[in-house]
């Protein structure tokens, strides 16, 4: 989902990837970890590659990556908004 979400403002490389999301969630991913998750998102239909950039390969969310984030985020928002009265009083 962390990768989804960066990839939901625009295409971009392993390096970049790993930067947004530390900057966002406050989550650092190693190489294999990240790279990992790529080739299963890449594997899953859920990103794609769009070219090479010197050393670099971006990536960018399909069709079904967006999807599968928006269920995710909705799913996530509910459960947020059930919990939120437990901690705000």
């Amino acid at each position: 989902m962390l990768i989804l979400t960066s990839l939901a403002s625009g295409a971009k490389h392993g390096y970049a990837l790993a930067r947004d999301i530390e900057r966002f969630a406050g989550v650092t991913l190693g190489p294999g970890t990240l790279y990992g998750a790529i080739t299963a998102l890449e594997d899953n239909g859920l990103i794609e590659p769009t070219g090479h950039d010197e050393r670099r390969r971006p990536y960018r969310l399909t069709a079904a990556g967006r999807a599968e984030l928006t269920t995710a985020v909705r799913s996530l928002g509910a459960i947020a908004a059930e919990g939120l009265p437990a901690v705000a009083g």
